[in-house]
């Protein structure tokens, strides 16, 4: 299992509230700063998210962790009947309600408040779930994960996209020393809560990827799981079904 890290070490509050009040706070700035952070490359990432999906011609998909509903607005050209993004942070969904609004795209989607280790689904609902760098957020990875595979529909698809660290020595000390120096410093220059960005640093660091996060997914009950490394492995796509 991963290390627990919270953005907010001083604090009483679980982890869940945590990164509930952390989001709500940059959630203005969040889209834009993002983009600089990855140098835009988090958008390639999520159009291969996309193409997965798509190869299920899903009817209705589940996008957890949805924040600003960047990869909810992207899965519409999957021609899905129905999208829901799922998020704890009101403040994201706030943001990510406008955008959706802005492209005429309300009929397709809807933004709700909800908990990841809770969802307010059926069994077997989702013909597609997603989540893009939310799965480090969960306060309890293995019931999260549960969650989800109840609710995904026997042969759907669940796909992650979340962090993780480059196995090459050169490449691991470049992303060391970005994670860890720089993207502090741009945080702190330019977010209005100066531990957000040390939190989402930190929390990358530490959580299990690759073969690790694939042992979990099995353990849980996913089937056919696969890992796809990208960007020189400071990113990973992760698929899994259900039986």
């Amino acid at each position: 299992m991963s290390e627990k890290v919270n953005p907010y070490k001083d604090s009483n509050q679980s982890k869940k509230e945590q990164v509930t009040k952390m989001f709500d706070t940059i959630s203005k700035e969040y889209d834009g700063l993002n983009r600089v952070i990855s140098f835009g490359i988090d958008v390639k990432w999520r159009n291969k998210v996309v193409k997965l999906v798509a190869e299920k011609n899903p009817e209705i998909i589940l996008d957890i962790a949805t924040g600003t509903g960047d990869l909810a607005i992207s899965l519409t050209s999957t021609n899905a009947k129905e999208i829901i993004g799922l998020d704890i942070s009101d403040g994201m969904l706030e943001v990510g309600r406008q955008k959706i609004t802005e492209k005429n795209l309300d009929a397709v989607i809807s933004m709700i408040i909800g908990d990841s280790e809770d969802l307010p689904f059926k069994d077997n609902t989702f013909d597609a779930i997603t989540v893009a760098f939310g799965v480090r957020n969960f306060e309890n990875l293995e019931k999260g994960l549960a969650e989800i595979l109840r609710v995904l529909k026997p042969d759907g698809i669940f796909v992650i996209l979340e962090t993780s660290v480059p196995t090459n020595p050169v490449y691991k000390f470049g992303y060391d020393t970005y994670s860890k120096f720089i993207l502090p410093t741009i945080g702190k220059l330019f977010s209005k809560d100066r531990v957000a960005y040390k939190y989402l640093s930190e929390s990358a660091s530490v959580f299990p990827y690759g073969e690790v996060l694939n042992n979990i997914l099995r353990k849980i009950g996913f089937i056919n799981v696969e890992d796809m490394p990208q960007t020189m492995g400071v990113a990973t796509i992760y698929t899994a079904s259900k039986a």
